[in-house]
This record gives structure tokens, sequence and C-alpha cells, in this order.
């Protein structure tokens, strides 16, 4: 039974992370919304969830804080048991031109992004090894694959978490723990809001933004028992860009 099996999802509070739970709710999973300033946000999405007969706990803690993360998650787990799923979404981008990049648009982007995985991941991974199963997702980029102009430290970001969750993939494996990632392309949520949309349609060959819906419809498969033999991968939802 999926009501069985806790997910958690970072950055549950709006956009992808938001479609994300709301679908591996629909799909019977316990979902624990993590959040850090976006509470009534949060609320929204536990009220919504309860609505449709789901359950849903909030976790409120900082990604880019590794003794928090730490502190909490440790307490998560001693009083509930290890999750089956873990979707690591959360993520800004602080974007511009290299010479133009702060120090601080640079470490931010670096610290959540990339540290977000260690310090989220870190202490969840024993008790998953423990149980010798369970799902662990990473949102990363088609930035994280290409590059993209404009968004040096976001592509660095992403790259690094798109190697490391191949090479947890491989220490997982014999545990029965997949891991793998989904890069999103282009899609509808408040990160894109001054983008230049019309530009960045002409590059996509479906000539539309994705939906953060599309995107959700992956990590649920992903989670789901029926894609027990799929690990080490990198799954791009982007319209066809690359």
């Amino acid at each position: 039974m999926n009501s069985e099996k806790k997910v958690l999802v970072t950055g549950a509070s709006g956009g992808i992370g938001r479609a994300i739970a709301l679908a591996a709710s629909q799909a019977g999973y316990e979902i624990v919304a993590h959040y850090n300033k976006g509470a009534e946000k949060a609320e929204s999405l536990k009220a919504e969830i309860e609505a449709a007969g789901g359950k849903c706990t909030l976790l409120q803690f900082n990604v880019s804080d590794r003794a928090d993360c730490t502190a909490k998650l440790e307490k998560w787990t001693e009083e509930n048991g290890a999750f089956w799923g873990i979707v690591c979404n959360a993520g800004i981008c602080r974007d511009n031109a290299f010479p133009a990049l702060s120090d601080e648009n640079w470490d931010d982007v670096i610290h959540t992004n990339l540290d977000g995985f260690y310090n989220v991941l870190k202490p969840l991974v024993m008790p998953l090894c423990r149980k010798k199963r369970g799902r662990i997702i990473t949102i990363a980029s088609v930035s994280g694959v290409i590059g993209n102009r404009g968004q040096v430290n976001y592509s660095a970001s992403k790259a690094g978490i798109i190697g490391a969750t191949k090479a947890l993939a491989v220490e997982l494996a014999s545990r029965k723990i997949t891991v793998n990632c989904i890069a999103p392309g282009f899609i509808e949520t408040e990160m894109i809001k001054d983008a230049p949309v019309e530009q960045i349609l002409q590059t996509i060959p479906m000539a539309r933004a994705g939906k953060p819906e599309e995107v959700a419809s992956l990590a649920v498969y992903l989670l789901s028992e029926g894609a027990s033999y799929i690990t080490r991968q990198v799954i791009s939802v982007n319209g066809g860009i690359v």
C-alpha cells in the first residue's frame, strides 16, 4: 500500500515541488512537505492534500544549513522511521552574466542547490540502507546538461547534482535503492517570470513551456514499484531542447 510509504518533497511550497507533492499524494503516498520561508504556501498545499483525502505533514528547515537539516531530519526519522521516497527539489537561481556575478550570487546558489543535496540526503541515506528499499529523485535542470548563458552558477550547481546522483546510484544499488535525476527544461513556474519567454520558446521544438504536472508525473512513476530497475538515469523533460 502506498499509504504506508512516506515521501519527502523538498521545496514543496510552490512550482514543481508542489505539483510533485500533489501528484504523489494522489498516487496514495503520505507526503512530508518541506518548506523554508513559504509557510503560507505550505499550509495551502497541506490543506489541498487533506481536502482530497490524503495525508500531509509539514517540515521546516533550511536546505543550505547543514546543522538545521541534520537536527530536524534525524529527529523526524527517529520518530517516524525511514522515508520510502526522497525528492530533492528545493533550489534557487540568481542569474547574471558571469563577469557580473557577485560572490553572493555564486555562494547562495551553490549552497542551496548543490550543498542541499548533501545536507538533505546525508542524514537520510543510512535509514534507507537499513530498510534495503527506497527511491531517491533529484531535480536538476537542462542548464546542468547543456549549460545556459547567464547561468554559470546555476548550471554548475545542477551539473554537480547530476554527477552526485549518478555516483550515489552506484553506491546504493545493492541496497535496492534507486537514485535518479529529472532534468526539467523551461517549465511554467515563478522561476521563469523574468525570463525572455518568446526568445526561449524559439529554441524549444515543441514551441511551448512545460507544465509542473508534466514533471510530477515522471516523479510519481520513479517513486513506484514499477520503476525498481531504473537507476543512475538523468531523464529530461524539456520539449526536445536536448
